[in-house]
């Protein structure tokens, strides 16, 4: 696992901001020149001077969603009714922030013979995300497996990107899976149900001495982390929890 770079504090203006999936938004900032980061990483942002503030404060922390070579700086949220994602959907463009980061070590493994494979719940799908378009970009060789689960369609954050990107990436392969199509109103063709060690058997036979990384809210991944322990999967698991989003 790479180390972390050490962390700094920048100023940085929102570019733009649209819906990536209902209830959804992504929010594009600038990126200074020489900032950088690893794929996976997370930063936390601060709002200046907010409209209005609650208990929970005027900073958040938001994995990076961009990859590294894109030339904005990237974060997506739940728009859950908080005076901080009130203030984020609504201040103007060109509107400053604080960012301090780059940190975390949810990184892509360089064993470059060991696949892959990213469980992802909902919101959790954006350190994978830039991951992805990293590997994609470089054509790393790494064998890859995202398992991405959300209620429906409409719900699955950058799920359109994340089904194009197998066409860059050979080494690629998307298992998307709902959990809820009867509140649906797309169809739906791929997997259904919970992630589940069935489902990873029928689609993990062939990979070679995998690392797990797990990403989503607190329930789902403590479940497939005692899931994969009970499978005999201890040392090779990696978490992050993406608590109230």
């Amino acid at each position: 696992m790479s180390t972390t770079a050490p962390a700094s504090v920048i100023m940085s203006k929102l570019v733009s901001r649209h819906e990536v999936a209902e209830r959804t938004m992504a929010f594009r900032f600038e990126r200074p020149p020489g900032w950088t980061f690893k794929a996976g990483q997370f930063i936390d942002m601060t709002l200046l001077a907010p409209s209005e503030t609650d208990a929970e404060g005027n900073t958040r922390g938001f994995s990076i969603a961009s990859g590294p070579q894109e030339d904005t700086l990237m974060v997506a949220t739940r728009m859950r009714d908080t005076a901080f994602k009130r203030v984020l959907k609504t201040m103007p463009l060109g509107a400053a922030v604080k960012i301090e980061g780059p940190s975390g070590n949810l990184t892509l493994h360089n064993n470059v013979k060991r696949t892959a494979v990213f469980l992802a719940g909902g919101i959790g799908i954006t350190p994978f995300r830039s991951i992805l378009f990293r590997a994609a970009k470089e054509k790393l060789p790494h064998r890859i497996f995202l398992f991405f689960s959300n209620r429906r369609p409409e719900d699955a954050p950058f799920l359109e990107e994340l089904q194009a990107l197998g066409k860059e990436n050979p080494n690629y392969t998307l298992i998307a899976s709902m959990t809820d199509m009867g509140k649906s109103h797309q169809p739906w063709h791929g997997e259904t149900g919970l992630i589940n060690k069935e489902m990873l058997a029928r689609y993990l036979k062939d990979a070679v001495s995998p690392i797990y990384y797990v990403a989503g809210p607190p329930g789902m991944v403590k479940g497939l982390h005692t899931m994969l322990n009970e499978a005999g999967v201890d040392d090779d698991v990696r978490t992050e929890e993406f608590a109230g989003y």
